[in-house]
């Protein structure tokens, strides 16, 4: 075993190595709980690529899987506007993942629970209902205290994936150099740190259960925004049991009427804001496999492995930046901001305009009271805008650690609010979530949100 995981980590050095000139794998980009939507098992994996052993799973997280499949998931939905050595890079790193063969999975629910699935739980399904890169999901029943029966989704992570991930991240200096190909000016260093703690968290199941558990808990009751509850007692390092939720996946939203899909887009906008605003929290990976959809806008929220807590200094930056460059509309003030926070070279030779110019791109949508329409064509320009090399902007700025994901999660946010051609008011909706306005509700689903904030303020006063 040793000597595979050895082979393994040379190999993965190899083929990072080669990234900058390769081309390969096709992309499934089904997130590990995208399927919980049905009952009827929808799963497409080989079942002759079963992973048998935690040597097979090590050799095969050699092909690429881990914490670079994952950096390849952070990145498919920006494809469209990244440089082409760069999408070229990540497009290598896309590969679907073969399940674990059902005794192995059973032998780390026996590790970590203490007892076979078919003994731990009422029911146990042996079929995965989704692979994913560090681990695969199972259907269960479980009979609580009250003797109520509740289905539950069991997360199950592949052994030897830790290995893997720290192969990868030994590896995380060629992720600089990859990214120093969008930004001209990037220093990497804070970036890849910060993503390099992001991915090891994410291996703990536990802590992802508090966070979950801690977005379950604020979001409690809130009528149009679901998080599932997990369940603790079932929930370990390497197993995370919660509530099984079916509903719609991103490829049945794109097939409903406008409606609809703007009443969606418009909660995914309202969960990202409110958490960032009022938790200083978010998931760092927005994504389409981590939503489940139901009709009239309400969305259940999947899958806080990679989450992100901000400082109440970060988050003051953060909301000073976004008063001066859309509400202020003061370029020399968001330029002195920028400085200080690093993410503009001070005394850069460039104008205080041309700063202004090149930083407001990512503000317009929320600059001005007005209702827009957004397009993948416009999604794909703002990211294009981001790793513009030929803009003088990009050879002078960087991304400090706080930024890391407050990036990924606007970006993320672009493209999919795009790939559902929403329509809508965004300004006055963000003018509902800015802790610095926190003006009076603005569509149907604020009044709702309103209502809800209220009875959860009355229900803390009466604590």
């Amino acid at each position: 075993m040793s000597d595979r995981l050895t082979r393994s980590r040379l190999a993965r050095t190899a083929r990072v190595a080669r990234l900058g000139a390769r081309v390969g794998g096709t992309w499934a980009g089904t997130s590990a709980r995208k399927v919980f939507a049905s009952a009827e098992r929808r799963i497409e994996l080989d079942n002759r690529r079963r992973l048998a052993t935690a040597e097979q799973v090590a050799a095969e997280l050699g092909q690429m899987k881990g914490a670079m499949m994952k950096l390849g998931q952070m990145a498919s939905y920006l494809d469209d506007g990244l440089p082409e050595p760069f999408r070229m890079a990540l497009a290598s790193l896309r590969n679907d993942a073969p399940p674990m063969s059902s005794d192995l999975a059973a032998s780390v629910v026996r590790d970590q629970l203490g007892a076979d699935p078919t003994r731990v739980f009422a029911q146990w399904d042996p079929e995965p209902i989704a692979a994913a890169s560090i681990g695969q999901v199972h259907r269960a029943v479980l009979v609580g205290d009250d003797g109520v029966e509740r289905p539950v989704a069991v997360k199950v992570q592949y052994p030897g994936v830790d290995e893997a991930i720290a192969a990868d991240l030994r590896n995380a200096d060629m992720l600089g150099v990859l990214l120093r190909q969008g930004f001209g000016g990037l220093d990497p260093s804070e970036l890849v740190e910060e993503i390099t703690q992001r991915l090891t968290e994410e291996l703990d199941y536990r802590r992802e259960a508090e966070n979950q558990a801690m977005f379950a808990d604020f979001y409690r009751d809130h009528p149009f925004i679901h998080v599932p509850e997990v369940v603790t007692s079932h929930s370990t390092a390497r197993v995370l049991t919660s509530e099984l939720v079916n509903g719609h996946t991103w490829d049945d939203v794109m097939t409903w009427d406008e409606a609809e899909r703007n009443a969606a887009a418009e909660t995914i906008f309202r969960f990202v804001f409110r958490s960032l605003y009022t938790m200083r929290s978010f998931n760092g990976d927005p994504h389409p496999g981590n939503y489940l959809f139901h009709r009239g806008g309400r969305v259940t929220f999947l899958d806080f492995g990679l989450v992100k807590h901000f400082t109440a200094t970060e988050m003051e930056t953060f909301e000073t930046m976004v008063r001066l460059a859309a509400v202020d509309h003061d370029a020399a003030g968001y330029r002195a901001v920028l400085e200080s926070a690093g993410m503009l070279q001070r005394d850069a030779p460039v104008s205080t305009d041309e700063v202004g110019a090149y930083f407001s791109y990512f503000y317009e949508p929320v600059a001005t009271d007005r209702t827009m329409t957004w397009t993948p064509t416009y999604a794909s320009s703002i990211v294009r805008h981001t790793f513009d090399r030929s803009s003088p902007i990009a050879q002078y700025a960087t991304v400090p650690r706080a930024f890391v994901f407050i990036q990924r999660i606007n970006l993320g946010l672009y493209a999919l609010l795009g790939e559902l051609e929403a329509t809508g008011n965004y300004r006055r909706i963000a003018e509902e979530l800015w802790p610095f306005v926190a003006a009076t509700p603005s569509t149907p689903a604020g009044v709702a949100e309103a209502e809800w904030l209220a009875r959860r303020r009355s229900a803390a006063d009466a604590q």
